[in-house]
Formats: structure tokens, C-alpha cells, sequence
């Protein structure tokens, strides 16, 4: 049973959705480093199983909690197949052919992203600004692309690929914050977070084993486990408790705005840690993907608030 909604604080929620999204966007960058060095599904594998470890006592069900039904069993499933999984490979895929500041860009998209999918599957209209927003980001993401493509580092052609796979994991997260606001109905974060992680961890075993067999450990440098400590933790631990803390009381077309900060801090991570520098263009796309935010996520009229919230708990 969720708590009354006046007995919590509504800045609480807003600051854990903040802090999730900051996370995510800082790890995005990050994991550039880590896809240097680890296989993409070896890195996933050790992410889920550090993760795993970290939460192992949040899988029990709590005191007083319903048991899983099979529709939530359900909804577990997808939410760790298209937010872990999917999400995890074509990121880390996706980041190792482009850069952070082109990530930033595409996953301002997430927005307008959830926007369509509310339209195609709870049938949602799609508002002239929603409408705006889509086409801003968009323009946004063919910007970056486009510089990246007549760019002189010779990975033109590849960045069109790492961007496409980007923009799955794009729709991939998406899909998890539509999933995830039905589940906060019934469990809670942090048996969310655990149960996700596991079923994650599950999906990616056989090919993080496969890849981990002819994989040379020894010869990653120290600093780089530290790295991969932080991505496990801040990828499956912390941003995942924070994001479902936050929606628990906050209904998700107003949590949306709160993506704001994972371009910025992806983008801020490229420039700041690994030398990335902005140009014209690149301005001009993070103006758009910043625009297509904000028009994506402005409180609706009370007649449009449900957009998202299709099970009131």
C-alpha cells in the first residue's frame, strides 16, 4: 500500500530523481573508458554480478508487502530485459563507437521518446508541443551525427552505427520508466533494484562467461577496477533505488523533467574528464536536445497529468 502523499516531502523525491539522472549521465560518459579495456557483455556481466552482491539483502519481500503476482513477475522481466539488458548493450556498444558529448544529445530524447510510446501503447495524444519537442530532438540527434560524420578522426561511418545504438538504448529507457511506475505501485525500490539487477545478471551470464574466458584480468590496470566499482554500483545499485524512490511519489510525465540532467552530465563528463570539446554545431544540438526536454516534460494541464500515471496506487 503506498503511503498518503502528504505524509512525504515533495522536494525529497525531486532530489532523488535529480540525483538518478545525474548518475546515469555520469556513467554514460564514464563507461567510455571502461569499453576501452572490458569486452562490452564481460562488462555487463561484472556489472550485474557486483551489483548483485551489493543487494543481496533487498531481495526478501518486506513486511507487509503482497506477493509478486504473475503480472508483476511480468513486468520485472521486461523492465530488466528493455532498462538492464538491452539497455546496457547498446549503450556500452553504442558509446564505444561515438562520443559522451553525442550521447548527452541522444539521451535528451528520452522525453519525447516516452511521449510516443504513450501514445502507442496507453493511447496518448500527442500534443502540438510534444509534437515540437520530438522534432527538436530529433534534429538534435541528426546534428550530432552529422558532425561526427564529417568529422577528421576517421569514424564517420562508425558514429552513425554507435548513434543508432545509442538511440535503442534511448528507447530502451524509455520503456523502463513507463514499466517501472506500475511496479512502485506494489514493491519496493529497493526490491525493484534487486530483482531487476538479478534478472539482468541472468540474461547477460552466458555471454559475459564466454567472453570472460579469453579475457586476460591481470593485465587491467587498478585504477580501471575502481572504475568498474563506481559504474557497478552507480548503474544498478544506486540510480536505479533513487529513480524508483523519487517515482514512487511523483507521477511520471512530472518525473520526466528530471532527464534533464543526464545530458548535462554526460556532456560535462566528456569535456571535463576526457578532453571532449564543443563546437558550434555540437552547441546548436545540445541547444535542441535541451529544448526538446523541456518541452517534453512542462507540467500538462490537469486534464493531460494522467499521460503517464495509468494505475493509481
Amino acid at each position: 500500500m503506498t503511503p498518503p502523499q502528504q505524509h512525504h516531502k515533495p522536494w525529497l523525491s525531486y532530489l532523488c530523481l535529480a540525483a538518478a539522472m545525474a548518475l546515469v549521465g555520469s556513467y554514460v560518459g564514464l563507461s567510455k573508458l571502461l569499453v576501452v579495456v572490458f569486452p562490452v557483455f564481460l562488462l555487463a556481466w561484472m556489472r550485474f554480478g557486483i551489483a548483485a552482491l551489493a543487494m543481496a539483502g533487498w531481495v526478501r519481500r518486506g513486511p507487509g508487502e503482497a506477493p509478486l503476482s504473475a503480472h508483476d513477475r511480468k513486468l520485472l522481466f521486461l523492465e530488466s530485459f528493455l532498462g538492464n539488458f538491452l539497455f546496457s548493450v547498446c549503450m556500452l556498444f553504442g558509446i564505444s563507437l561515438t562520443t559522451a558529448l553525442a550521447a548527452g544529445v541522444i539521451m535528451a530524447a528520452i522525453p519525447a521518446v516516452v511521449a510516443l510510446l504513450s501514445w502507442m501503447f496507453l493511447h496518448e495524444r500527442i500534443t502540438p508541443r510534444v509534437a515540437a519537442s520530438i522534432a527538436c530532438a530529433v534534429s538534435g540527434i541528426a546534428l550530432v551525427s552529422l558532425v561526427k560524420h564529417s568529422g577528421d578522426d576517421g569514424a564517420g561511418g562508425g558514429s552513425w552505427l554507435g548513434n543508432l545504438l545509442l538511440f535503442g538504448a534511448v528507447v530502451c529507457e524509455a520503456s523502463y520508466v513507463v514499466i517501472g511506475k506500475r511496479l512502485t505501485g506494489n514493491m519496493s525500490a529497493k526490491r525493484i533494484s534487486a530483482l531487476v539487477n538479478l534478472w539482468g545478471l541472468a540474461l547477460v551470464t552466458p555471454f559475459g562467461v564466454w567472453q570472460a574466458l579469453g579475457f586476460d584480468h591481470g593485465a587491467v590496470q587498478a585504477g580501471i577496477w575502481w572504475l568498474l566499482l563506481f559504474y557497478s554500483i552507480a548503474a544498478s545499485v544506486i540510480t536505479v533505488w533513487l529513480w524508483m524512490t523519487g517515482l514512487k511519489h511523483v507521477p511520471a510525465s512530472s518525473a520526466g523533467i528530471f532527464t534533464v540532467m543526464l545530458p548535462v552530465s554526460a556532456a560535462a563528463v566528456g569535456v571535463l574528464f576526457l578532453g571532449e570539446r564543443f563546437s558550434a554545431v555540437q552547441v546548436a544540438a545540445f541547444a535542441l536536445a535541451l529544448a526538446a526536454v523541456v518541452l517534453a516534460t512542462w507540467p500538462a494541464r490537469p486534464a493531460r497529468s494522467a499521460l503517464q500515471n495509468p494505475r493509481r496506487a
